[in-house]
């Protein structure tokens, strides 16, 4: 590839609303271009980068007996109704009417596409497990749009749905998925990431894994323990915390005037705020009446995650709707309106001696204690697990970490098959619904992980194996006969042998040329100048390392071979 002709504007400026390394760094190298909040187009170089790691993808996919299939963007009401999400997903999903007033919507995913797919094909266990994968275009009306390809509206993604006779067979095939993806993210260049347990979500199922890259501008956030391998994502990590001492009291109606926060009551009140109750108010979503409060420690915070999955329910932060039956700032457990949905956290359950609002505007109890005060409450796991908690595992000390999230599986279950009506015939003639597994990697994050992770202060370090181009070759004064010839020679016979090379064959200042070299962050640079070949030499320099080396022209093609392989060997593992 000719750079003079190369549609991809390098710029010194990054647009204002990038934050992050990746979105910069891929803005500025010109690898994307802002269409709308949230939806970019990949120029050559990204759409290089994204092909590469589909081929990888595609590899990996294939070698666990994957087929691949293209599900529709567009698909009718009907089947999501069958699965019950057409109503349980919000307005992140795109709704819209057809020329015939028909209900279509555009797919953010496609569990209920490939049940529909499996259901007019499978029809006994003999065929029996089998996967289908695709890698499609989606969309999803996302609230939070952000950090460039990292979090985006239209993306890239490959999906696959296996199905099973028996649990065995998928937790089996599960862990050959699992395996898979830590060849791909290896493959692809990727370093610093992890599995980690996770939250089945909207997705439903038993069990999920997320594979989380660390880094500090991850928007998700990771427990991981100092002492042992346990890892989960904040929204199913459990920390174990103790309980602080303090003494039964009675139970006491205290004035506290104006101050309502846990910080305000607790200064008042001369206790810490562990020794306080704090509640939550949330509604559950689609029904503004019903309201629920999350009561726990008054140091700690509610986990929206697992409150959802306490309840059963799906829920949305209180907006004062119904302020009239709440005491805000005052609310206690005792004396609330039937009416509310009430969950307490486990913090709670052994405390002596809390104190608790009385429901009462200006006022608070003292001395509340639950298996004295309220002996029939259950208690359960709602709050957030936090830096310095005890591991559930082995007891050392945890920790918080941010990571990006790079892809995800889930052991779906029947949750679909069996919502969709897909039997099979079993060995013994009696018929059953297939069990799923669901195995999602999103290419354009994968991309924006790699910008993030690889990448200096001058620009993109791409891992040779995604790199749009292996080599780039910078000649310095085309103008010279010998250069010119010489740099062309080698840029074909480069092309001929099957090394992606991109030539600038600009007539710009060496600087412009090394400025943007170094931004496009290509993995093998060669400098062609009648200085080097005065000597009959090219210089060159390996991105990651910055090894620079002179090597005779003549030899230069095997040289470049030979970093090839040990690069790509080495991402190979």
């Amino acid at each position: 590839m000719l750079l003079s002709k190369l549609v991809c504007e390098r710029t010194k400026e990054a647009p204002q609303d990038a934050k992050i390394k990746s979105h910069i760094l891929l803005s500025r190298a010109g690898f994307i271009k802002q269409v709308a909040n949230g939806i970019y187009t990949m120029t050559m170089p990204c759409q290089k980068m994204s092909q590469k790691i589909q081929a990888i993808i595609r590899q990996e996919m294939d070698a666990l007996d994957g087929q691949e299939v293209l599900f529709p963007v567009v698909m009718p009401r009907e089947i999501w109704e069958k699965s019950g999400r057409y109503n349980s997903i919000g307005s992140e999903m795109v709704r819209f009417k057809d020329r015939a007033d028909r209900d279509m919507l555009l797919g953010m995913t496609h569990e209920e596409a490939a049940v529909h797919l499996a259901n007019h094909i499978v029809s006994s266990y003999n065929q029996l497990p089998m996967m289908i994968y695709q890698l499609q275009t989606k969309f999803r009306d996302e609230a939070r749009s952000r950090g460039g390809l990292i979090r985006v509206r239209e993306f890239t993604m490959k999906d696959a749905y296996s199905f099973h006779s028996t649990k065995e067979d998928l937790e089996q095939y599960y862990q050959r998925v699992f395996d898979a993806y830590y060849r791909i993210f290896k493959r692809i260049g990727l370093k610093n990431f992890i599995d980690i347990k996770s939250d089945t979500g909207m997705m439903g199922g038993s069990v999920a894994h997320e594979f989380m890259l660390l880094t500090e501008v991850g928007e998700d956030s990771i427990v991981l323990c100092n002492n042992c391998d346990y890892r989960a994502n904040m929204e199913v990590a459990d920390g174990v915390i103790d309980t602080p001492a303090s003494e039964i009291k009675p139970l006491e109606l205290v004035f506290t005037g104006e101050d309502k926060t846990i910080e305000e009551v607790s200064t008042r009140l001369q206790v810490p705020q562990d020794l306080t109750c704090k509640a939550v108010v949330f509604a559950v979503k689609g029904s503004a009446d019903e309201i629920v409060i999350a009561f726990t420690r008054g140091d700690l915070e509610v986990n929206e995650a697992k409150l959802k999955k306490a309840l059963r329910k799906d829920i949305v932060p209180y907006d004062g709707g119904a302020s009239e039956v709440l005491a805000c700032g005052n609310i206690g457990p005792m004396g609330l309106d039937k009416s509310i949905i009430t969950v307490f956290d486990k913090s709670l359950e052994n405390i002596n001696s809390l104190v608790i609002g009385a429901n009462k505007a200006e006022y608070h109890y003292t001395g509340f204690n639950f298996k004295r005060d309220m002996p029939s409450v259950e208690f359960c796991d709602v709050s957030k697990t936090r830096d310095g908690d005890r591991c559930p595992i082995c007891g050392g000390k945890l920790r918080v970490e941010n990571g990006i999230e790079i892809g995800n599986i889930f052991q779906l279950g029947t949750k679909y098959t069996k919502s969709m009506d897909m039997t099979v015939h079993g060995a013994d003639g009696v018929e059953f619904n297939p069990i799923m597994g669901c195995y999602g990697i999103g290419v354009g994050r994968a991309i924006a992980s790699i910008a993030q992770e690889s990448s200096d202060d001058k620009g993109l370090i791409l891992p040779m194996s995604v790199a749009p181009w292996q080599v780039h070759i910078c000649p310095l004064r085309l103008d010279d006969e010998n250069v010119n010839g010489k740099a062309n020679e080698l840029y074909n016979n480069l092309v001929k042998q099957g090394v992606d090379v991109l030539f600038d064959d600009r007539s710009v200042a060496a600087g412009v040329k090394f400025n943007d070299a170094d931004l496009m962050g290509m993995p093998i640079r060669v400098v062609i100048s009648p200085k080097s070949l005065a000597t009959d030499e090219v210089e060159i320099t390996v991105r990651a390392t910055k090894e620079c080396k002179k090597v005779a022209y003549a030899k230069a093609i095997d040289e470049i071979k030979a970093i090839i392989k040990e690069q790509m060997e080495q991402l190979r593992g």
